[in-house]
């Protein structure tokens, strides 16, 4: 009943848009009319390779097609790729960092009429959805043209799962158009297999968006330790920080020198490097000595406090902190990728600004493998909580090694349920 109204509603909304094409072309140019009612020109018919279909929603979902798309490339995928993506910013972001060879375009309206369409247009071989991209005229229509579909990289929290509980016959259908599902977590995997989708069509695999090279820690340890020297001295790290956040971290940098009853190494990685001066200038007026980390590379450290003036190194640099904090957090910037100390087995501290990285919140904090802070003052004090009591610090350590380990491998898992499938 619930798929019937949303054909009649699709198909009603089709023949409207359809009849009005001319006049949203000039109202609304930018909207792409065409590629949304499932037009899409300049397609090879010469080509025998299949077609990949891969669908992202927007810019984060791009970023796992991209990795994605390399990784099949690499294991000598004989594919077109035809990516599209539900917002024109999503788009503009695939066009500059993918291939010229991957199609880029806006996704059809999920309407009879656009999907029927763009699936005679396009003839793909394999179709993929990532994330929960769940459009269910799509997935109807790709079961019923024998298309088998893959979900790859799929996450669904509680809250969504108890909205799609209320439609858990129309969701199992839905989720039957999927020969393979992909997840980041168990967590993940369980709950889709509520809603419906078999247990053995399941493979946890970890974020590929997130995977992260990760070398012999021990040998990165030993380089840094020889560069820092930092002795007993707890080290503080703000990785990636943006205006104004150092001036919000510079009090909680004395309270955790307090808290420890030491001095203790701070080092400063603004995001941008054009941004060192100011950063000068604000210890400077703080009366904190300090040093850049090109000149510590050369002599070794002499101040607790250094400057990150060098780009690339953050990453590595990371296994050296105690107390990893990931900037533009404390100040509304989007955040920054918490993963990248997890990826060094240290647990993460970040704020409150995550709007571009939501998913790696959920992924660390319901790992435990990490803190997020609403202040500065909170992250003070929390800071401080660690050093006089450690069992919460080294339990978070553990479990942030365990979630970095558990994204090792995710993009080959996922590359070779495409591959598999594309043999099959």
């Amino acid at each position: 009943m619930l798929y019937g109204l949303y054909y009649i509603t699709g198909t009603v909304v089709h023949a409207v848009l359809v009849l009005f094409v001319p006049v949203l072309k000039l109202l609304v140019p930018g909207w792409d009319i065409e590629q949304r009612l499932g037009n899409y020109s300049g397609l090879d018919r010469t080509d025998p390779r299949p077609v990949i279909w891969i669908h992202a929603a927007s810019v984060g979902e791009v970023q796992a097609a991209r990795v994605l798309i390399q990784a099949l490339t690499a294991n000598h995928c004989d594919g077109r790729f035809f990516l599209t993506t539900t917002s024109r910013q999503g788009r503009e972001v695939a066009v500059s960092r993918l291939s010229v060879e991957v199609r880029c375009a806006l996704a059809p309206l999920d309407t009879p009429g656009a999907v029927a369409r763009s699936l005679k247009i396009i003839r793909p071989s394999l179709y993929i959805c990532l994330e929960t991209e769940l459009w269910p005229m799509m997935l109807t229509r790709i079961r019923q043209a024998g298309i088998p579909g893959l979900l790859l990289n799929g996450r669904m929290s509680e809250r969504s799962l108890s909205r799609y509980l209320l439609f858990r016959k129309t969701m199992a259908g839905l989720l039957g158009g999927f020969v393979g599902c992909a997840v980041i977590s168990r967590q993940d995997g369980e709950r889709y297999h509520r809603l419906g989708m078999a247990e053995n069509g399941i493979r946890v695999c970890g974020n590929m968006k997130y995977e992260l090279q990760v070398d012999d820690l021990t040998e990165i340890r030993r380089q840094y330790q020889a560069v820092l020297q930092p002795g007993n001295k707890k080290v503080f790290i703000c990785g990636s920080t943006r205006t104004g956040e150092e001036q919000l971290l510079l009090p909680v940098y004395r309270k955790l020198q307090a808290a420890a009853g030491m001095s203790v190494v701070w080092i400063i990685a603004p995001r941008h490097l054009e941004r060192v001066p100011e950063i000068k200038n604000l210890l400077d007026r703080a009366d904190l000595e300090y040093e850049l980390f090109s000149r510590c590379l050369r002599q070794g450290r002499s101040r607790d406090v250094v400057i990150l003036d060098s780009m690339g190194c953050l990453t590595d640099l990371y296994v050296m902190g105690d107390y990893n904090f990931c900037g533009g957090s404390l100040v509304d910037k989007g955040g920054h990728n918490i993963m990248e100390p997890i990826s060094r087995h240290k647990p993460v501290y970040f704020g409150p600004f995550m709007k571009d990285f939501q998913d790696g919140v959920e992924l660390v904090l319901s790992a435990n493998a990490g803190f997020q802070v609403q202040n500065a003052g909170e992250l003070a004090n929390l800071l401080a909580d660690h050093i006089n009591d450690g069992s919460s610090y080294r339990r978070t350590c553990r479990a942030a090694a365990r979630l970095a380990d558990l994204q090792q491998g995710a993009v080959q898992c996922q590359a070779d349920m495409v591959l598999q499938q594309l043999s099959a």
